[in-house]
């Protein structure tokens, strides 16, 4: 490691819609700020401020977020630090892509590459720091991938799960990774405290990434060399891209290698999965989570979740709701289906009602 260098890649081209009406396909949650100072995309940018300069930051995104990816990381990043992927063809072809533009800044095979999400909240930054730094230190002893495991708290199914084998330096060896299991299935895993939540974190050296890909993903990898020959022109770069296999990271590589290890998280970890997602994250005010409000008044009404931005909101007699206003729409459910506001979506997308997406 002692002349190696670690590159940060933020995946920011995510067009989730869980936190429907903020979180809009032209404006999605990283580009939102919803807890503490800055987007979320801001807060993971500034998460590495001690631990990789602005120069080895780069951002991954589509180029209808550009502006959108500019205006939340200036001088957080390299200069020419964003990444523009030419159309959506899943993580694998864009991690592939963004290989090949940090080798092309400079990158060689011995350094690290750290994929990270944009849209996470991390609360205890020294407590990512000392994981991060012993994620680096392990994919760099070990030649393999490095993925960052959250420790379950509890039997979630909206998760994939990573299975531990046998201590490998300060992490361990992963055996295999499970798609998102029913409950009864989590359960067992819970019990038997070999899993860990699979929270998309991992690095290793530019060189194992190509070897996985070579080894893996061959159809994909026979792209790299013509991605490096034609990654300053977008137009020759679209068509190369184009005829790329499309596929997530995790079918092309990470289920499939046996060079993967894992480092359990120290610190605090969610992904902001539902409005819900919400109470864990932000300081109740009067037994209810008040996301964003002009001020509010709660009477007799526990358990709920408020974001109303410049509003006066009010609530009586009512408990455990998830309370949405903006300027476009305003959205009440019960606390326990935050989940099915991907129905309002789905409705506004079949009457092509796209103001409101």
């Amino acid at each position: 490691m002692k002349n190696s260098k670690i590159y940060c890649l933020v995946m920011a081209g995510g067009r989730g819609t869980r936190l429907w009406p903020e979180s809009t396909e032209k404006k999605p949650k990283q580009y939102l700020s919803l807890v503490g100072e800055g987007t979320l995309l801001e807060q993971t940018l500034n998460r590495f401020e001690s631990i990789i300069e602005p120069s080895f930051r780069f951002i991954v995104t589509t180029e209808d977020q550009k502006d959108l990816a500019l205006s939340s990381s200036k001088g957080k990043v390299n200069s020419s630090g964003l990444i523009l992927e030419p159309a959506g063809r899943n993580t694998a072809p864009c991690i592939l892509l963004s290989l090949a533009s940090l080798e092309n800044a400079g990158a060689s095979d011995e350094d690290v590459v750290a994929v990270m999400p944009s849209d996470h909240v991390i609360l205890d930054t020294q407590g990512f720091k000392k994981t991060f730094l012993d994620a680096v230190e392990l994919c760099s002893s070990s030649d393999s991938i490095t993925t960052i495991g959250i420790r379950p708290h509890f039997p979630h199914t909206g998760y994939g799960y990573i299975r531990k084998g046998k201590s490998i330096g300060n992490g361990a060896e992963v055996l295999e990774f499970r798609e998102k299991p029913d409950f009864e299935t989590a359960k067992s895993y819970l019990a038997t405290g070999e899993f860990l939540w699979n929270a998309g974190m991992f690095m290793g050296k530019l060189g194992v990434f190509k070897r996985e890909f070579a080894k893996h993903s061959p159809d994909m990898f026979a792209f790299y060399q013509k991605l490096l020959e034609v990654i300053n022109d977008q137009k020759a770069l679209a068509v190369v891209y184009a005829q790329i296999p499309e596929d997530s990271i995790d079918y092309a590589i990470m289920e499939k290698s046996d060079c993967i290890t894992t480092i359990p998280a120290s610190f605090d970890w969610n992904d902001l999965g539902s409005w819900e997602a919400l109470e864990a994250v932000v300081d109740k005010v009067d037994g209810n989570t008040v996301v964003k409000a002009a001020s509010f008044f709660a009477k007799d009404s526990v358990g709920n979740v408020v974001y109303a931005p410049d509003k006066f909101v009010s609530l009586i007699n009512v408990n455990d709701l998830v309370v949405v206003s903006n300027e476009r729409a305003v959205m009440i459910m019960p606390k326990h289906d935050a989940q099915r506001v991907k129905e309002v979506v789905q409705h506004l997308k079949a009457d092509k009602l796209d103001n409101l997406l």
